[in-house]
This record gives structure tokens, C-alpha cells and sequence, in this order.
């Protein structure tokens, strides 16, 4: 073997190693990543007792100040594809929400609720509605309500604030 022989070899070791650090080096940059991102969640089991960050106890008061009831209204127009507001309203996709707070869930009897709702023995009072309305699915498992859900805790509070409005009988804010 000659010496042109040995720096083929050595050159094609050196490349090799170059390139798969470097790949590694290359693909860091791309597809850049946070080291504070958890990569998947893990829900506690059922009846256990760790709180959700949607079953912790928030302060209605407070929260409520957040909201004011103009910008509810202009947030409720998301839910009017599915949900009537008005006093003579009727039931669409989902049940009329006229005189919804402090009602109990699912208690319209001309509207066909999922059985979740149907058997959720609750009243629709301030902490109920709020955290139905941060995930509606995961508050209220089975139920067929299809909306995400509101995360700003402003936009939650205005909506929470503009159903108690649109009632007969407004309740006072805690």
C-alpha cells in the first residue's frame, strides 16, 4: 500500500466523522428546540388529589373585573353559530342561553342534551361557567359541545359577564 492509499483512507475517516457531527450540529439549528417545553403531557388519573390548573380556585371577584360586558358581547359571536342569546330565542345546534346562569345544567326540556350534560347534577354559577368555557371537552367529559374553548382570561370573564346580562334576573357579581 502506498502512501496515496493511506491519505484516501484517512481522508474518508475524516469526512465521515465531519459529516455526522455535523448533520447533528445542522439539524440543531433547524429544528431549534426549548429546553423548558415538556414534550408530552401526563393527565392525573381520575379521583386523584393533584388540581388541574382549570379545577384551581380562582378568586370570581378579581376575575370577574377582568371583563366588562361589550367585549363579551363581541366575544359571544363566536358562540352564535350554535347558540341563541335572545329572550324569545330558540334552541339551535346547541341550547338557548337566555337566563343561562345559575340555572342547572342541562335543564332545557325542549333541547336534546348529551348524556354528560344531562346527568351533570351542577348549576351554571360562576366557577362552572368558567372553567367549561377554558375547554368545554375536558370539563365536562362526553359532552358534544365542539368548541375549543376561550383561554384569554378577559375574553372569559366579558362572556361570563354578558350571559349574567342577558337574563330577567341578573345576578350580582361576587
Amino acid at each position: 500500500m502506498n502512501s496515496f492509499e493511506i491519505n484516501k483512507i484517512v481522508a474518508a475517516v475524516i469526512v465521515t466523522v465531519l459529516i455526522v457531527f455535523g448533520i447533528g450540529k445542522i439539524s440543531d439549528v433547524i429544528f431549534y428546540k426549548d429546553s423548558n417545553v415538556v414534550a408530552y403531557k401526563v393527565e392525573a388519573p381520575e379521583g386523584s388529589s393533584v388540581q388541574t390548573s382549570t379545577e384551581s380556585s380562582v378568586d370570581m371577584s378579581t376575575f370577574l373585573a377582568m371583563g366588562d360586558v361589550s367585549t363579551g358581547e363581541k366575544q359571544f359571536k363566536k358562540c352564535k353559530a350554535c347558540h341563541s342569546i335572545n329572550k324569545d330565542g330558540r334552541n339551535n345546534i346547541g341550547p338557548k342561553l337566555w337566563n343561562v346562569m345559575f340555572r342547572p345544567v342541562g335543564s332545557i326540556t325542549d333541547y336534546k342534551y348529551s348524556k354528560a350534560l344531562s346527568s351533570y347534577k351542577k348549576e351554571w354559577n360562576w366557577e362552572e361557567m368558567n372553567g367549561f368555557l377554558i375547554k368545554p371537552a375536558k370539563w365536562i367529559k362526553g359532552n358534544k359541545m365542539g368548541f375549543a374553548g376561550l383561554k384569554d382570561e378577559k375574553e372569559r370573564a366579558s362572556v361570563i359577564l354578558y350571559l349574567n346580562q342577558n337574563s330577567d334576573n341578573p345576578k350580582e357579581l361576587p
